[in-house]
């Protein structure tokens, strides 16, 4: 047993040395201000639909994990994937002992507010055990559908493997996929729980959430496939996948 751990820390490290670091950073990055940026809700014209701000950037974690996948393998984009949500707790630890520390948010001087405003962006940024609970287990369960399903899409395509049509449709399918289940399960968690929704607008609300991240995808996902043309004609992460390949094939 220990002689499998030192082995996956020492495939680990090799992964992180393989990834190129920016788009390591900026994939935590997005898992950290998306979860922020859901505390916001989007004022919508029906009642039955339910969005949040969490959609402008969650995008982006989906669309790093495909390119990841692509060139690593799903095994390689789950295990960045939870690093994110570590740091991303870690960060949740941190916001949460800068809310309880005693002091004034320099927003909340206004005349007859500054307790209730100061103590709406300590809750905000605090956090509430729920909410983190719920986007944490939303997230791994949605990065596993994602990164998964987007590996065994690119099964089919055995002709051309790294073509466009290939990568486009493993990501569409997979972020279809991650991006209703992460949606479902922590309206599940959390709104229809802790805030009375019900299944209905849970449903609706992963429904709807999944086709704006669909959008934004489909927007982004060109730059994505240059991105992992680049890195195959670079050999970005050969290392890694001989790495993997041996161990394999022992």
């Amino acid at each position: 047993m220990r002689k499998k751990i030192k082995e996956e820390l020492k495939e680990f490290k090799l992964l992180l040395r393989s990834i190129p670091g920016v788009v390591v950073a900026l994939f935590i990055a997005s898992v950290m201000a998306m979860n922020l940026l859901a505390n916001k809700s989007i004022n919508l014209p029906f009642s039955w639909l339910a969005l949040d701000c969490g959609i402008i950037v969650s995008w982006f974690a989906f669309l790093a994990m495909d390119v990841i996948t692509k060139r690593f393998g799903p095994k390689a984009a789950t295990e960045i994937s939870i690093l994110a949500i570590l740091v991303n707790l870690l960060f949740s630890l941190i916001f949460f002992i800068g809310s309880i520390i005693p002091g004034v948010w320099g927003e909340s001087y206004i005349p007859g507010s500054e307790d209730i405003i100061n103590g709406a962006l300590n809750n905000t940024f605090g956090g509430t055990w729920y909410v983190i609970l719920g986007s944490t287990i939303a997230f791994l369960a949605s990065a596993f559908v994602n990164n998964f399903s987007n590996f065994a899409v690119g099964k089919i395509f055995k002709k051309n493997p790294d073509g466009a049509v290939a990568y486009f449709s493993r990501t569409y399918v997979s972020t279809c996929l991650g991006q209703f289940v992460d949606n479902l399960l922590f309206a599940l968690i959390v709104s229809h729980v802790f805030f009375g929704w019900t299944l209905i607008q849970c449903i609706t609300c992963a429904l709807t959430g999944m086709v704006v991240e669909l959008l934004w995808e489909a927007l982004f996902s060109y730059f994505g496939y240059r991105v992992n043309q680049k890195w195959q004609t670079e050999n970005v992460g050969n290392e890694y996948l001989t790495y993997r390949k041996l161990k394999e094939a022992n």
